[in-house]
C-alpha cells in the first residue's frame, strides 16, 4: 500500500489520473443528462425559455394562472 502512495505522489502518475477520473465523471454527467428521452426533451425545451414573451407585462400581475395562460392560446 505504502508503494502505491509513492507511485501516486509522482506528478507524472497523478495526473493521468485525475485525468481519468475528470473524464469518467464528466462521461457520466452526459449520460445522465442525455440517456432519458423525457429529461432531454426537457431541457431541449429550456433552451427557449428566453424567447418567450408572456402576455401580462405588469409587474404587479405577473401571477397568472394557468387557465388564464391556455384560454389566451
Amino acid at each position: 500500500m505504502a508503494e502505491f502512495f509513492q507511485w501516486f505522489t509522482k506528478m507524472e502518475n497523478s495526473k493521468v489520473l485525475a485525468l481519468l477520473i475528470f473524464f469518467v465523471t464528466f462521461c457520466l454527467i452526459l449520460l445522465y443528462v442525455y440517456a432519458n428521452k423525457k429529461r432531454s426533451q426537457r431541457l431541449e425545451s429550456y433552451k427557449n425559455i428566453p424567447f418567450q414573451d408572456d402576455d401580462d407585462n405588469s409587474i404587479g400581475d405577473l401571477k397568472v394562472n394557468e387557465d388564464e395562460r391556455t384560454e389566451d392560446k
